[in-house]
């Protein structure tokens, strides 16, 4: 029996999408749980995720490695206190073998469409190669999965090389090549001096600068990392203390911008050290309050804009005629590759598109106004499917698996109560639940740096709002994904053609009240 023959028959209790941090994070922690009964479907050939995808010159962390790794996973041996992209594969590589994840995982499965059946209480799920069924969907896609490449007229008659940061063309040799890069996020500060050595010429097109602080990086030494493996408890020690430093500073971005200053003056010394042309240094002065947009860290990218090869225009691209390229503000600079590090799809969640929930509607239509889910988790409409890096659980300054293992701390408990309900159940989030939790995410942001900074970022959507970032502690948010509220969901049962209703409902009603 082929594989799309046996797979179009397969039905499991839970099916995980994606295997970054995210996707085995949540099956390591479904087979702590006991259950066994999954499967994680991976539309590339390897785990790794973002961090698979992500191979362009210079990629690497700016969380510092002990804190950006699973607590349950801690790793001794991490080599610089910045990982690289390859060190981080490498470590989700391990976790997948340690775990013994391997036999769950099925590479090269794109979910193309689920939908909710009604009747038998589950998830249809299409994949490229085959259809299975699952009572619950575990999303874990990630919001930094799908390049987002902006419409450029012209850009598809450009005569020369073109790709984006995710989607690295490693064959392709930059040496004595006129490379445009467009954009100056967190991927661009990294390219830029990688690149820089090799490229005749660097354009750097620049609609907003960033805040750069020094990325205080350095190797692990060998009596660390002994330390680390004989005393595992000075590993702990030393995330713990990570941990703590940054949530000391949440406070200033949530609740008191206006004592950013201090560390707008650090960058300003940072950028003043390499940059001694006034002209250049105003052109990569922000005008907005740091910490608006994300703090980006590099030691690297100052001194190399301030070499004899690039340039960089204060605008964005706005136009491509063959191999010129015309700035918004009119200037034009010739390329022989364009190097795209404009972002991904993060407030329209690409697979949104590929979830019919109960009401015939796809997610991204239920979200048409904007993302909203309850507790970063669970949205209306769509009974037993949870995302992992849901709405308003991105973080500014510190470790996103932080907010993964709380997420995950909250499919555990919503997992057992599943399990408590008995038989065939399901849990939809009651959309007055889903409502007054976003009203006090989105009350909570109005005086956060990300919404009075001045600024506009990715961070939100069409409508200006903030549906990326987490307004709070990672300590608080652990705490409001401890455990399910029964209350904020309602409970549905496989319809009984044999059984009047009110003794459905009123059963119903019972299982609930056990459960809490």
């Amino acid at each position: 029996m082929g594989q799309r023959e046996h797979s179009r028959h397969e039905h499991v209790r839970v099916a995980v999408i994606g295997s970054g941090f995210g996707g085995l994070g949540a099956a390591v922690r479904l087979r702590r749980e006991g259950i066994t009964d999954f499967v994680v479907l991976e539309r590339a050939d390897s785990v790794g995720g973002t961090w698979r995808d992500n191979s362009y010159p210079g990629c690497a962390c700016d969380v510092p490695s002990h804190l950006y790794s699973f607590s349950f996973a801690p790793n001794p041996d991490w080599p610089r206190t910045f990982s690289g992209q390859e060190h981080i594969r490498a470590y989700l590589e391990h976790v997948a073998d340690t775990f013994r994840l391997r036999s769950h995982i099925r590479f090269n499965h794109e979910v193309l469409m689920m939908r909710w059946d009604r009747d038998e209480l589950r998830w249809e799920i299409e994949t490229s190669q085959g259809t299975l069924t699952a009572d619950v969907v575990v999303s874990a896609t990630g919001p930094l999965s799908d390049p987002k490449i902006p419409e450029i007229p012209g850009l598809a008659e450009f005569p020369g090389k073109v790709f984006h940061s995710s989607r690295w063309e490693h064959d392709y040799d930059l040496r004595g090549k006129r490379v445009a890069m467009i954009g100056t996020g967190a991927s661009a500060i990294q390219i830029v001096p990688a690149i820089q050595p090799q490229a005749a010429k660097l354009t750097l097109f620049q609609r907003t600068p960033p805040w750069v602080l020094p990325r205080m990086d350095r190797q692990i030494t060998g009596v660390e990392r002994w330390l680390h493996r004989q005393l595992p408890f000075t590993g702990t020690a030393r995330r713990g203390l990570l941990w703590g430093i940054r949530e000391l500073q949440v406070s200033a971005f949530t609740k008191r911008p206006n004592e950013l200053g201090l560390i707008e003056a650090m960058a300003r010394a940072n950028m003043a050290k390499s940059i001694k042309d006034p002209a250049l240094r105003a052109t990569l002065t922000p005008s907005y309050r740091i910490g608006c947009k994300r703090i980006l860290l590099s030691s690297e990218y100052y001194p190399a804009l301030a070499k004899t090869n690039v340039d960089v225009v204060a605008s964005g691209l706005a136009e491509v005629r063959g191999s010129t390229l015309v700035a918004a503000d009119g200037s034009e600079t010739e390329a022989d590759a364009i190097i795209f590090g404009t972002g991904f799809r993060v407030t329209d969640m690409p697979i949104a598109d590929r979830v019919v929930g109960a009401d015939g509607i796809t997610l991204a239509e239920s979200w048409k106004d904007g993302m909203q889910s309850l507790r970063g988790a669970t949205a209306a409409g769509f009974p037993n499917w949870m995302t992992i890096i849901g709405p308003n659980t991105g973080l500014g300054n510190s470790s996103m698996i932080l907010m993964i293992e709380s997420q995950l701390n909250y499919m555990a408990d919503y997992m057992r109560q599943l399990t408590v309900l008995g038989g065939r159940g399901a849990l939809a989030a009651r959309p007055s639940a889903v409502g007054a939790w976003n009203r006090r995410v989105q009350e909570r942001m109005k005086r956060t740096v990300w919404q009075t900074g001045g600024c506009t970022s990715w961070y939100l959507d069409a409508n200006g709002r903030n549906t990326t970032i987490w307004p709070g502690t990672t300590g608080e948010f652990r705490k409001a994904t401890r455990a399910v509220d029964l209350a904020e969901y309602e409970v549905i049962r496989v319809p009984a053609k044999d059984v009047r209703p009110v003794v459905e409902a009123a059963e119903a009603s019972e299982a609930a009240e056990v459960a809490r």
